[in-house]
């Protein structure tokens, strides 16, 4: 019995070591677990025999990656990311993009927990406060986020119906779809409209996709090649949001849009992917523009201006110096 318990333990180690980065070599996880790279290589064909898609890899020593697969396995967080998880899922549950899902997800999560971490979540339950009715956000389908994201990945022509009356008659809108990104709680498409030869940005609530998609297309360059720019110009005078703060700054953050956007919804957030986004920011300094992005509990990837960063080094330098003081007795 002590012996299942040793290697299943080492398992659940070996397990938590591949999700932490994406390749290791066998001798480094050998010497991580403190075994041998013969033990290593019959324990990754036991979490291969349990569903997980470890991918074997050529090189001088050779190594592992733990890859995406055509189902969600067991997946291991310690504490401190598992009550995140929930947290961050019950955020989700009460606004209206994906709400419904978000609250199955937690349930799921909830439902697995030791007693200990469900108690905790259980004592962080929050009341979702909603916006006036006019500035609520309108729901919006998963699927179609997936499909709109989809579309802008591969670059293909997207045909859409657009509007609040699903039996209208009009034709369908044809365009090149470039990049989606969230404003003040709501999803927009940026595209390019090939009937009306123009940039034009759409409300994704009111999109309804056609399928399949059209021919590939080469992506265009953004007016004034800033994407965050573009937006915020297109909606000036129209949300009551001026765009003259004295510090502007723009970063990338190891977040989903959705999630940023909750969190500084005067912000311009623009989705690069499932768990990455880029944001501009505005605020009255430069030192209170790098405190509010330091609260997302994520990597910083300070794209400009470079008075961001210092402001960043700064706030580094006074952090590290508080650290170190000690309070008079």
């Amino acid at each position: 019995m002590a012996g299942v318990q040793k290697t299943s333990s080492r398992l659940l180690a070996l397990l938590s070591l591949l999700q932490t980065r994406r390749d290791w070599s066998g001798s480094d996880l050998a010497e991580r677990l403190d075994t041998t790279p013969r033990t290593v290589r019959r324990d990754i064909d036991r979490l291969r025999d349990l569903g997980y898609p470890i991918l074997t890899f050529r090189g001088p020593a050779g190594g592992y990656r733990l890859d995406a697969g055509s189902h969600l396995p067991p997946l291991l967080f310690d504490d401190d990311q598992a009550v995140a998880l929930a947290l961050a899922l019950q955020t989700a549950a009460a606004g209206p993009t994906i709400g419904e899902d978000a609250a199955r997800a937690l349930a799921t999560v909830r439902q697995v927990m030791p007693p200990r971490l469900r108690h905790r979540i259980d004592l962080l339950q929050a009341t979702a406060v909603r916006p006036p009715e006019e500035d609520r956000t309108a729901g919006v389908d998963s699927q179609v986020l997936v499909d709109l994201g989809t579309a802008i990945h591969t670059h293909a022509e997207l045909r859409f119906d657009y509007g609040p009356d699903r039996t209208s008659a009009e034709a369908p809108r044809r365009t090149q779809p470039h990049h989606l990104v969230t404003r003040r709680g709501h999803w927009y498409l940026l595209a390019w409209d090939l009937d009306r030869e123009d940039w034009r940005t759409f409300r994704v609530d009111r999109i309804r996709p056609r399928t399949p998609t059209g021919p590939r297309f080469t992506p265009r360059e953004v007016p004034g090649g800033d994407v965050s720019a573009f937006i915020t110009s297109r909606f000036r005078g129209n949300d009551g949001i001026g765009t003259d703060w004295p510090c502007r700054g723009e970063v990338v953050l190891g977040l989903p849009a959705g999630t940023v956007a909750r969190y500084v919804p005067e912000g311009t957030v623009e989705a690069l992917g499932p768990d990455r986004c880029r944001l501009v920011l505005g605020s009255w300094s430069w030192a209170g523009l790098a405190t509010t992005l330091g609260r997302f509990d994520t990597d910083i990837e300070v794209v400009g201006p470079p008075e961001l960063r210092e402001a960043f080094a700064q706030l580094a330098t006074r952090y590290a110096r508080a650290a170190r003081s000690t309070a008079p007795s």
